[in-house]
């Protein structure tokens, strides 16, 4: 504790440095294992989504045989892929291998930054910053898995139904299909991490419960222009991204209403009642 108080700059640098060092070792070394097992993980994950048995698809045809009687999602047997660039299918896979090695890594990463700041923490403040820790690996694999499981199959179901001519073959570009896989699932994993902000601005003073509930109507708005975003023009797969961001930001409102009496609290103030 006091040798972390006492480092110097520099010392702090060169700790910072080997954090990092260590940090990016683990993005390599998870990014040949899945570059190694890249055709299993082409073939079973990453064109999962284009495929009538992926787990998304089943429980939505499985309620809909209920409900209607009949399957309501039903996928070409085929997903015919091009590879129009000579080099086009080595660069996929290693943005693939990059991706899939973040992901893979991204808990020890944070686990790494963890160790990082908790020496100049006190022993109150390490035991409350380890549940912080958790959380932000644990909502960046919820958003991962979110956009891969609930938004990217309709995205692509509504890309392979899409039809405005019957006389169109289709042929799907790797790189477009790619960057629709990254965009969703990256994307989606960043933005779950809206909480942790939240709780740090509101530690720090600039965020209180009261503000997040007078500009909900704002955020709504703001939630519909990211879920446009991240995902195609469909309707469908902004309203799959939009609404796991409205529970995100009400459960968001909850977790600054917490953080606020817990800063109030410590600062010997009363809490402020909010509606």
């Amino acid at each position: 504790m006091s040798e972390g108080k006492d480092m110097s700059f520099l010392g702090h640098i060169g700790e910072l440095r080997g954090h990092l060092i260590r940090s990016i070792l683990a993005i390599v070394v998870a990014a040949f294992i899945v570059g190694f097992n890249i055709n299993w993980i082409m073939d079973h994950i990453f064109f999962g989504p284009t495929r009538n048995d992926f787990p998304t698809f089943e429980l939505v045809n499985h309620f809909s045989k209920m409900v209607l009687g009949e399957e309501s999602i039903h996928l070409p047997k085929d997903f015919p892929v091009r590879a129009s660039k000579l080099y086009q299918q080595f660069n996929v896979m290693m943005a693939v291998s990059i991706f899939g090695g973040m992901v893979a890594a991204f808990p020890y990463i944070v686990w790494e930054l963890w160790r990082f700041i908790s020496p100049a923490l006190h022993p109150k403040e390490r035991k409350n910053s380890i549940f912080i820790i958790n959380a932000v690996w644990m909502l960046f694999m919820i958003g991962v898995l979110c956009g891969y499981f609930l938004i990217l199959p309709f995205a692509v179901n509504f890309g392979v139904i899409f039809k405005i001519s019957d006389i169109i073959v289709p042929l799907y570009d790797l790189s477009d299909y790619t960057t629709l896989f990254l965009q969703v699932v990256l994307g989606m994993g960043v933005i779950f991490l809206f909480p942790v902000l939240i709780y740090f601005l509101t530690s720090i003073g600039i965020l209180t419960p009261m503000f997040m509930r007078t500009y909900r109507r704002h955020a709504i708005v703001l939630i519909m222009v990211v879920a446009a975003i991240i995902t195609p023009a469909d309707v469908l797969s902004m309203l799959m991204a939009a609404f796991p961001l409205l529970l995100l930001y009400e459960f968001s409102i909850l977790m600054c209403g917490y953080t606020y009496k817990k800063v109030q609290k410590a600062n010997g103030n009363l809490p402020t009642v909010q509606k």
